[in-house]
């Protein structure tokens, strides 16, 4: 038992032995590091540009003078701060610049630098580049109109009653002239949806381009349809022919054909034979042929997919 006491005590001794050494050393850290930093220090840093009062009617272009790199003498505290902080210097362009064809001027002594930008423990030796430039182009506005990618896979007898449309249709873009030009309409994201059979109300994201010099009033829109129950119909429709000769007098069978398609159920009783018309061109008819092709010309708006159920019309010639 005295021999675990005696050896309790000499780990609590060695214990606090190592306790004290390591509160010294980070005590003697502590010296050396406020030692540094009270000290004078002098190097460049990379400073950003924060850009003020840019005219609204100006844009800035992405290839414009971004940073600027300055040269410090002060002391490691005021190090310390530019180190945990990305360090920018504020261009008001609605005094410190001079506008020059397509460019903004930026022209600045290092003595109105200091005077504006830093406080008077900063020393500031160098600046490099001594002009910057800011190349703008005029902001245009234009409307545009939006296109929809869609994948659609209908449940069985279902189908579009109504257009895929965006809500809004169009939208508005901001920015350089030469940018906006070159946009004609904007895609929205590729969507897909299997098994659909009620009506479309669904947000996707537009296909923007990446550039920061364009604004745009919308980054998503509403897709929307009415879907609704279809079911096929099929309507008898006269065969005409057209570019005939008035010297030939052409005998044709059938003279009526079958027209299928597929409707909505709310519109099958609207669909009607003179919605159709079926044509067959002489003029296509291929020397010794005794058939004309069916060509549907014009077709009711309310339905789809139509055709015709007969490939071949024959016809003689008689005197």
């Amino acid at each position: 038992m005295p021999g675990r006491i005696k050896s309790k005590l000499r780990a609590s001794l060695k214990s606090k032995k190592i306790n004290v050494f390591i509160l010294f050393l980070i005590s003697a850290f502590v010296i050396l590091l406020l030692s540094k930093l009270s000290k004078q220090h002098t190097n460049t840093l990379v400073f950003g540009i924060e850009r003020l009062n840019v005219p609204p009617e100006n844009v800035i272009l992405n290839d414009s003078t971004r940073v600027l790199s300055l040269t410090l003498k002060t002391h490691g505290f005021k190090w310390l701060k530019y180190y945990l902080n990305e360090p920018s210097i504020k261009i008001d362009f609605s005094k410190d610049v001079l506008k020059k064809d397509s460019s903004f001027i930026w022209t600045r002594s290092l003595s109105y630098l200091k005077n504006t930008q830093f406080d008077s423990q900063v020393q500031l030796l160098e600046m490099s580049p001594d002009t910057l430039y800011f190349k703008f182009d005029v902001n245009e506005v234009k409307k545009v109109p939006i296109s929809v990618n869609s994948d659609l896979k209908f449940s069985l007898g279902f189908d579009l009653e109504s257009p895929l449309v965006s809500n809004p249709d169009s939208i508005t873009i901001v920015g350089p002239k030469a940018l906006v030009d070159s946009i004609y309409q904007i895609p929205t994201n590729d969507f897909s949806l299997k098994d659909v059979k009620t009506d479309i109300d669904q947000k996707v994201g537009l296909e923007l381009p990446n550039d920061d010099n364009l604004k745009f009033s919308h980054r998503a829109v509403k897709v929307q349809a009415t879907v609704g129950k279809f079911t096929e119909g099929t309507v008898k429709v006269p065969v005409n022919l057209v570019n005939v000769p008035d010297s030939l007098d052409i005998k044709y069978f059938p003279k009526v054909v079958v027209v299928s398609y597929y409707v909505s159920l709310t519109e099958f009783n609207n669909v009607k034979a003179q919605d159709f018309r079926i044509e067959c061109d002489f003029n296509k008819v291929a020397k010794n042929q005794s058939v004309l092709i069916p060509e549907l010309v014009t077709t009711s708006e309310l339905v789809k997919n139509a055709k015709i159920n007969q490939s071949r019309i024959e016809f003689i010639v008689t005197e």
